[in-house]
């Protein structure tokens, strides 16, 4: 899928994912709860892969702003739906992606992308692009499947299948060893690698990264 077909792709799903339920609630609580501590009341964030909007509407209430970004426009309608329902001082929607923002043009203080470097098909070309996003000492903070640690079932065959009937996007496959040197390649180093799932390993690690 090119980058067009795959913002189709989530258009076409948006509604669908919307009412989708949290499969760990648990393990996606803790995720919140770390991330809030580590947040300060003067950062400026962004958030890269925001779907829906769930999480900016739970974080961006305790920084001095938040800009939730997706590359899928119905995503982002659903978000702004939600907003104006629960509206958070500091907050906005874009549709857009690490590329389409101008490091000359904004710096943040923390980047956060949950459930979203799996599917860059240019993984050290938005890494390098988040770290230019960042301001001096800013953070990044991200939570995403490692496919290549899970069963060769899933990479070999189960996604392969969903992405020809057209029933899933892009994935990169890695494992978390592998993301690790990624993300210290872009120029950051790591500071914590948790794992938030309630039960077991789910293969989706948590990482906090600085910028150098």
């Amino acid at each position: 899928m090119s980058t067009e077909t795959e913002a189709r792709f989530w258009n076409r799903t948006s509604r669908a994912y919307a009412a989708g339920k949290i499969v760990d609630r648990a393990g996606y609580q803790c995720t919140l709860e770390r991330t809030r501590a580590l947040l300060g009341s003067s950062d400026r964030v962004l958030e890269l892969g925001c779907g829906t909007g769930t999480t900016a509407l739970e974080l961006a209430g305790h920084v001095y702003s938040y800009v939730a970004t997706d590359l899928s426009t119905e995503m982002i309608a659903i978000a702004e739906e939600k907003r104006a329902v629960d509206p958070v001082a500091g907050l906005s929607f874009r549709t857009a992606t690490a590329d389409m923002l101008s490091p000359t043009d904004m710096q943040f203080d923390v980047v956060i992308g949950f459930n979203y470097l799996h599917l860059l098909r240019d993984l050290p070309g938005t890494l390098g692009r988040i770290y230019a996003l960042l301001a001096r000492n800013g953070q990044f903070i991200s939570k995403t499947p490692c496919i290549g640690d899970m069963n060769p079932l899933i990479r070999h065959a189960l996604l392969p299948a969903m992405r020809a009937l057209g029933k899933a996007p892009y994935t990169g496959i890695f494992r978390a060893a592998d993301l690790c040197r990624s993300i210290d390649a872009a120029g950051f180093d790591i500071v914590a690698t948790e794992d938030h799932a309630a039960r077991g390993n789910d293969n989706s690690p948590y990482i906090v990264a600085h910028k150098r």
